[in-house]
C-alpha cells in the first residue's frame, strides 16, 4: 500500500547518493546538501537567537563543521537534516555559555537561617527528587517505540518546532503531531497520569 502523496515517508532505504558522495569528498555534492537544509539550519537559529547576524555566523559554523565531520558521518536512516540540528544545537548551547560568562559575574550564594528550605539538607533533597525524576522520565520514554522516542527527542529535547521536526524525520507535519500526541498519552500513561 503506498503512502499518500502529502505524507513522506521516514528515510529507512539507503544512504541517499548525494550523502555518499558528499562523504567521499566531493565539493559539489556537499554544496547541494547546503543548498538544501541552509533555511531549516537558518531557522533553527534564528528563531533560538533572535538575533539575524548571529543566527547566520552559525550557521556558516554548522556547515563548516559538518563539512570538516562529515566522513564521520554515518547513515542510519535518519534524516542528514536531523545531524545538522544536533550541531545547531550545540554551537547555540556553546554560544549562550559564552554570552553568559560575558555578561554575568557569579557571586558566592549564602544561605540565609531565617529562610527555610535553604540549608544543605533541602539542597540534597531537592538533587535526590531531580534525579529520581530524570529516572522515571527515562524509563517511560522506553516504553515508546523508536519513532515515537526520537520524535519526542527533537521535539522537546532538542527543542524544534513540528515543521523542523518533520523535516528531520522525514514525515509530514501531521503525522508528526499525530506522533507527537500518541508518544505523550503512552507516557501519560506509563507515568499514571492517565486512567486506563
Amino acid at each position: 500500500m503506498s503512502a499518500p502523496n502529502n505524507v513522506m515517508s521516514a528515510p529507512d532505504g539507503p544512504e541517499p547518493e548525494v550523502i555518499a558522495r558528499a562523504r567521499a569528498g566531493d565539493r559539489e555534492a556537499f554544496a547541494t546538501l547546503y543548498h538544501e537544509h541552509y533555511r531549516l539550519v537558518h531557522t533553527f537559529l534564528l528563531v533560538r537567537t533572535r538575533d539575524r547576524h548571529l543566527a547566520e555566523d552559525l550557521t556558516q559554523e554548522v556547515f563548516t563543521r559538518a563539512l570538516r565531520r562529515i566522513d564521520a558521518f554515518t547513515w542510519q536512516g535518519t534524516a542528514f537534516a536531523a545531524w545538522l540540528i544536533t550541531i545547531a544545537k550545540n554551537l547555540h548551547r556553546d554560544e549562550l555559555g559564552r554570552g553568559r560568562t560575558r555578561l554575568e559575574t557569579t557571586v558566592a550564594d549564602f544561605p540565609d537561617p531565617q529562610v527555610p528550605g535553604r540549608g544543605p539538607e533541602s539542597l540534597a533533597l531537592r538533587e535526590l527528587e531531580a534525579v529520581e525524576a530524570h529516572e522515571t522520565v527515562r524509563t517511560a520514554l522506553h516504553t515508546l517505540n523508536a519513532q515515537q522516542r526520537h520524535c519526542v527527542q527533537l521535539r522537546f529535547l532538542d527543542e524544534l518546532t513540528a515543521q523542523e521536526t518533520a523535516l528531520a524525520m522525514g514525515r509530514s507535519v501531521g503525522a508528526v503531531k499525530a506522533l507527537t500526541h500518541r508518544a505523550l498519552l503512552k507516557l501519560r500513561w506509563t507515568a499514571g497520569t492517565v486512567a486506563v
